[in-house]
């Protein structure tokens, strides 16, 4: 897991992203997920000054375990200098052997935030989950523990100001918002009143605006007037040219189909593309995750 004083911000890994959430669903399907619908509470992974540095990290560890629906197993937990933040080491169990960077020593509160990580690294690895190259297979580790309910730890970790920075994680701030609201949206939570840190509720923020304009685009019918105008057009040029693939100004695309003219886009849930006929207003399910959208093709 890395940590870095270096902060990128926006959204430079959404496609990682909208790949690893199509895949959790492929993996878990739709009744997998739901069973995630509760985060863990902060009363569950809060840690004291005072409390004991070992017990404390076991408690988090195991309320983590338990979050995220793991078979009991034991988390062996040490400290020592090291580049990132924190590591896992994978084998087969029952024991996992965790280590954490020695600065959390002392950085106690952000103990939550490193182990969820990690645990998710265990779940995924019980799961045969995983995605090519390190980088990509740390974006999926970052965005299953915030779309299954322990992330909203580790964007609670980032802090941002004129003395120091810190943040946890491959995704940016507004991406880990980004994913947290997604999972907002699904299961109408609210983590907003958990962060502890005003930089990660303004990460949140913006990365709730991101997931409610991908709500909005075309062919959804809940698109907004510019966005429809250039659906339009895009639409016309297709039919006028119905043997050819032509991308659109937005996630969608027209390509020809046994039925005419179709338009795939992705679905606002899991990310998976959609390819429906263009012939008007149509209510489509989602072959993956069993969304309904309303649409206007």
């Amino acid at each position: 897991m890395a940590g870095s004083d270096e902060v990128v911000h926006g959204f430079p890994h959404l496609d990682t992203v909208h790949a690893a959430v199509t895949a959790l669903y492929r993996r878990l399907s739709p009744e997998g997920v739901g069973a995630y619908a509760a985060s863990v509470l902060p009363a569950d992974v809060a840690f004291a000054d005072h409390d004991d540095l070992y017990l404390g990290t076991q408690r988090v560890a195991r309320a983590l375990v338990a979050h995220l629906q793991l078979p009991e197993a034991r988390m062996i937990v040490a400290f020592r200098e090291m580049e990132h933040a924190a590591s896992v080491e994978l084998t087969a169990g029952p024991e996992y052997f965790i280590e954490l960077n020695d600065r959390f020593r002392t950085h106690r509160r952000d103990i939550g935030a490193a182990l969820a990580h990690e645990i998710t690294h265990v779940l995924l690895h019980r799961l045969g989950l995983s995605f090519p190259g390190t980088r990509d297979n740390e974006i999926l580790t970052d965005t299953v523990t915030a779309y299954l309910g322990a992330g909203w730890l580790l964007l609670d970790a980032f802090r941002e100001d004129g003395v120091s920075r810190q943040k946890l994680g491959y995704l940016t701030p507004e991406e880990f918002g980004y994913v947290l609201a997604a999972r907002a949206a699904l299961f109408g939570e609210d983590p907003s009143p958990w962060f502890t840190s005003p930089q990660a509720y303004r990460a949140y923020t913006a990365g709730r605006a991101r997931a409610l304009s991908d709500a909005r685009r075309p062919p959804l019918a809940s698109a907004g007037r510019v966005g429809r105008l250039r659906y339009a057009r895009d639409r016309r040029r297709a039919l006028e040219h119905p043997g050819s693939h032509q991308e659109g100004h937005g996630a969608y695309a027209f390509e020809p189909g046994p039925d005419g003219v179709r338009v795939t886009f992705p679905c606002t849930t899991c990310h998976q593309r959609i390819r429906v006929a263009v012939r008007g207003r149509a209510r489509v399910r989602c072959g993956l995750c069993r969304t309904v959208l309303d649409c206007d093709t």
